[in-house]
């Protein structure tokens, strides 16, 4: 049974077929899907030559009349990329519920569920999650295998039982295997048992996957399945028990700086590689693929650049001015050996990329850590 709503989130699709075979001659898009375009736009205004800026343009103007006064629970809406989310929905419109853990804690039966019932959302947005760095992952698996497991499937089956349009879920690039071929296409997914160390987590996380594609066949439920890759930016979590290899650098660089030392130690070799992805522009794909995706195949979503970890921290430690050595720990895990997804699906079905320069992003995650270390530093609610 298909939705009124989801009927209205095919236009991404169905003008993307419109543009596959458009020409651009100085700067204007020409040929058969001009006069749509227009149409849909609603204004004659010069539009840039690439393809995706036109889905783009589209896709802003319409997003405030897709969402205004539609409700939206958004699962982890308070954390470091569920707030901008919500923010980025809000902004079109949404009434966006956003519940706390404390308020709603989706690993308990039955709650979901009513969360649903009571606010009747079209779309859910499933970020609630518990996560971690490598060290993280090393001292609680079960943890973070079970408390993902459950959450996922709570919200997939509430959300079936109580009529929810599409769920969108969020996926992880830890659900790969460890040595998938760079870079990561989504079809490769099932080619083998993920890095050891985020195994677990990552299997929780592909899991939901399957429930989602089984609920497709056989109820005809709506999804989205959105995999990034490692994001960064402001907000982001700096307590040592919880970090990712980004703010866990920004912090023992800043904090070496500040007592003057001249070496710090840094995990692993250097030599494993990562696809950072800015936060803001995940936001921005999560909202577009809420709106315009209804699949249960997976998309990734990355900055299509790999970065070792190397060269990570040596940017990060030229940002924040630490001019000391970076001693390489090898007893320490490098995790995942390489890491670059291919984003070219989320390019040709939602007309998006991401956007953000890898060093400016790193700037502006410094600057919010610097003039905001009491929250960033505080210990996560586990």
């Amino acid at each position: 049974m298909r939705s009124r709503h989801a009927e209205q989130g095919d236009v991404g699709s169905n003008l993307w077929q419109c543009t596959r075979d458009l020409e651009c001659r100085n700067g204007r898009p020409t040929g058969h899907a001009m006069p749509a375009l227009l149409q849909r736009v609603g204004d004659a205004h010069p539009f840039h030559c690439a393809k995706r800026d036109i889905v783009l343009i589209v896709t802003s103007q319409s997003a405030p009349a897709y969402w205004a006064n539609r409700t939206v629970v958004v699962t982890g809406g308070n954390g470091f990329l569920g707030s901008k989310v919500v923010a980025r929905l809000r902004s079109f419109g949404a009434n966006v519920i956003a519940p706390r853990s404390t308020e709603a804690d989706l690993t308990v039966a039955g709650v979901a569920e009513n969360l649903f019932r009571t606010h009747k959302p079209s779309h859910v947005i499933h970020l609630a999650a518990r996560v971690g760095g490598i060290g993280y992952n090393m001292v609680a698996p079960a943890q973070l295998y079970l408390d993902n497991m459950v959450m996922g499937l709570h919200t997939i089956e509430a959300a079936r039982t109580c009529g929810v349009d599409k769920t969108v879920l969020l996926g992880t690039v830890c659900s790969y295997p460890k040595f998938t071929p760079v870079p990561f296409r989504e079809e490769s997914i099932w080619d083998g048992y993920p890095e050891e160390t985020n195994a677990p987590y990552g299997i929780a996380k592909k899991a939901m996957l399957v429930h989602a594609q089984v609920n497709e066949a056989q109820y005809g439920q709506h999804f989205a399945f959105v995999i990034p890759t490692n994001l960064y930016g402001p907000g982001d979590k700096f307590h040592e028990s919880v970090s990712h290899v980004i703010p866990a650098l920004i912090k023992k660089c800043v904090e070496a700086k500040e007592r003057g030392d001249d070496k710090v130690s840094v995990w692993g070799t250097g030599t494993a590689s990562r696809d950072y992805l800015y936060v803001e522009d995940a936001a921005e794909a999560i909202v577009l693929a809420a709106q315009l995706r209804t699949s249960t195949e997976p998309m990734n979503l990355g900055n299509n650049r790999e970065v070792t970890i190397r060269e990570t921290a040596e940017t990060i430690a030229r940002i924040v001015g630490f001019t000391g050595e970076l001693v390489w720990d090898s007893t320490r895990p490098d995790g995942q050996p390489r890491r670059r997804v291919d984003a070219s699906r989320a390019e040709r079905e939602l007309g998006w990329h991401a956007h953000t320069d890898f060093e400016d992003g790193l700037r502006t995650t410094v600057e919010w850590y610097l003039a905001n270390r009491a929250i960033a530093e505080a210990p996560p609610n586990h």
